[in-house]
């Protein structure tokens, strides 16, 4: 799946409202309305209404709730989706994934538990 198919399913027409850039770190629970661009590093809950993308050095240590996620970078806690997670070459999670499809691309590292759901994950 690319990118691009994810993003287009958004409700905000597939638009990034936020963006946390490489250079920047975060610690403490938030709730984001609309889609997310990670390339720094978090530590804490996200709630992301649309699409979250990370980079390939994005680092996020917490449970992540949102729509639907690309993963390029590491993620260190559980990820609860309500559509698709897909995980890009290089992509690293530590926890368990709760989706309605999970795409996993070559040379990714995946340790923990997949569950499908046929309803909303959140």
């Amino acid at each position: 799946m690319q990118i691009g198919a994810l993003m287009a399913k958004n409700e905000n027409g597939g638009r990034l409202d936020t963006v946390i850039g490489p250079q920047t770190s975060v610690r403490g629970d938030f709730h984001v309305t609309g889609g997310v661009r990670l390339d720094g590093q978090v530590e804490g809950r996200m709630d992301v209404s649309e699409t979250i993308v990370t980079g390939p050095k994005a680092l996020l240590k917490g449970e992540l709730h949102c729509r639907a996620a690309v993963i390029a970078g590491r993620v260190e806690g559980d990820i609860y989706a309500d559509e698709v997670v897909e995980l890009q070459t290089g992509a690293q999670v530590y926890g368990n994934i709760r989706s309605k499809g999970l795409v996993i691309q070559p040379d990714c590292l995946f340790e923990g538990n997949c569950s499908m759901v046929a309803g909303e994950a959140s």
